[in-house]
């Protein structure tokens, strides 16, 4: 959470674009990514310049000699025609060149390196240019407490300028899926379709707060502009709650900064974004690849064998869409022969675990109930195959206003074979499912968490398995015999209350009056006339 002063800011830099011109919120949030990473970069080659002058050891510099002037200390300085000039002929280059060059050095800039050569300046006015540099220059990026909420509010942006907005689950369905899944410091996490790394920075907020001793948790209330105290709902002040992860070892944070965290797109945009949001959350060296997943070349670039696959896999793939089936790694079409990417990417997710690692993973409801014969082979390998723990049923509208489709999240473990199926239906999520959606008090989340965790035991009471409650389980054997289908509304049993109806003859009686009425109000107006 940041403070209402800081949102103004990002606010006003926000109208800025617009009003320059620049009104596709994604593209504002790369430009202004490319500003950040600009003065980081300054940034660090100041706390290194430091270090050498105090321990007297060299280090591998950002900028040569010829490049100073490029720094951001020196560009925010210039004149508006200079300082356009410098950035789009000068800044830019050397971010491609900077960062092919940082990957033989091993430094922060080998991250941008697949995909900062092709960063091009999109802002056209000087003036423009100008104001983002100085509302740049005023962020708090040099405070690791407060940039990834920064980044998380520029995010949400894509949500509210009604374009993009499906690049961005919301992030309370997100932290839902993490918190089923329980990642540790030693998980290896992935996203195959990641978008902006919204569950891989979520992943890693979850795991500072796992491991951080209560002692070590720190509250700061929040004010506005104007120093009045912020107040939720219920006119309690708001706090930013600090998690440090004191608990993290230091052989478990290298293992957070280079190898916990992976990700893949196949549109560079979005890596840039995701790549600056997950290094703004903290996390150093992100492992984020500019690659379609479900491309033959994938197969060949990232093989993976059921030892060598993720831990964890967090995802909410392409819902709509074919591909040329020539394109499709072999692999996967011998899993499910299909060209629909929504089957593809649950046979990929299933194909890039290791043995007993899990996935969480949101599907349209058309996966769970479709009768062609590729639906019905994915099912049957999850089930047969694997372990499917959960089917998850989340309302309609809870990705409105951008799409109103219905949606689950499987949960699943890679290896074995299924006995029973736990089943929730979340009827609410905290919001309204309109297209405002705005907050309500109304929220099984917390409840679907708790449940999800306790379900073993629940299945083990076979007794208490009421199928007209939110969750329940259905075994195996009832969902093959369905030609496994998994939708809720195949199995839940709804209770119809039995409703009375007055006797035809009365209800004739009525109507016979009604008329009579209304036949006697229009000869009273008749004879008005």
């Amino acid at each position: 959470m940041i403070t209402g002063q800081l949102k103004s800011k990002i606010d006003k830099l926000w109208e800025e674009f617009w009003t320059g011109g620049i009104t596709n919120p994604l593209t504002v949030i790369e430009q202004i990514t490319f500003l950040m990473y600009a003065r980081m970069l300054d940034m660090n080659e100041q706390v290194d310049e430091k270090r050498s002058a105090r321990t007297g050891q060299a280090f591998n510099r950002r900028f040569n000699d010829a490049q100073q002037h490029l720094r951001w200390q020196n560009i925010r300085h210039l004149g508006a025609e200079q300082l356009y000039k410098t950035v789009k002929d000068e800044l830019f280059p050397y971010f491609g060149s900077s960062s092919a060059a940082s990957v033989k050095e091993g430094n922060e800039g080998s991250l941008f390196s697949e995909f900062m050569k092709d960063a091009q300046l999109m802002i056209q006015k000087q003036s423009l240019l100008v104001k983002a540099v100085e509302m740049v220059n005023d962020l708090p990026l040099d405070n690791s407490d407060t940039k990834g909420d920064l980044y998380e509010y520029l995010l949400s942006k894509l949500t509210t300028a009604g374009i993009n907005g499906q690049f961005r689950t919301p992030r309370h369905i997100i932290r839902a899926m993490v918190e089923m899944l329980d990642p540790s410091t030693t998980s290896r996490i992935c996203d195959p379709a990641s978008g902006t790394g919204g569950f891989l920075s979520i992943s890693y907020e979850y795991l500072l707060e796992k491991y951080t001793s209560k002692d070590s948790i720190e509250r700061e209330p929040l004010f506005d502009e104007d120093g009045k105290a912020l107040l939720d709902n219920q006119g309690q002040q708001l706090e930013n709650v600090l998690f440090s992860g004191d608990l993290i070892d230091q052989q478990a944070r290298q293992h957070i900064d280079t190898d916990m965290f992976h990700g893949f797109d196949f549109d560079a945009t979005m890596l840039r974004v995701a790549a600056m949001n997950l290094v703004m959350h903290g996390i150093k060296q992100p492992d984020v690849h500019y690659q379609d997943t479900l491309s033959q070349r994938f197969s060949e670039n990232f093989p993976l064998d059921s030892k060598e696959g993720f831990d964890i896999i967090l995802a909410n793939p392409p819902f709509k869409g074919s591909l040329d089936e020539e394109d499709v790694c072999p692999e996967l079409l011998r899993k499910v022969k299909t060209k629909k990417t929504e089957l593809l990417f649950v046979a990929l997710i299933e194909r890039m675990l290791k043995i007993g690692g899990q996935s969480a993973t949101i599907v349209p409801d058309g996966v769970l109930f479709g009768s062609s014969n590729a639906h019905q082979q994915l099912r049957q390998l999850l089930i047969e195959s694997n372990q499917l723990e959960a089917v998850i049923s989340l309302p309609s509208g809870v990705f409105k206003p951008y799409a109103g489709v219905s949606t689950a999240i499987l949960i699943f473990t890679k290896g074995g074979s299924t006995d029973h199926v736990w089943f929730y239906d979340v009827q609410a999520d905290g919001f309204s499912l309109d297209d405002k959606r705005t907050p309500i008090k109304d929220n099984d989340l917390p409840s679907l968490v708790s449940e999800f965790k306790a379900r073993d035991k629940a299945i083990a009471q076979t007794a208490e398995n009421d199928k007209t409650q939110k969750a329940f389980w259905v075994s195996k054997d009832e969902i093959a015999g369905n030609k496994y289908d998994l939708s809720i509304n195949r199995y839940k049993k709804v209770v119809y209350a039995e409703q009375q109806y007055e006797d035809p003859k009365v209800i004739l009686s009525k109507l016979v009056a009604l008329e009579n009425d209304i036949l006697a109000d229009l000869k009273a107006l008749e004879e008005m006339l």
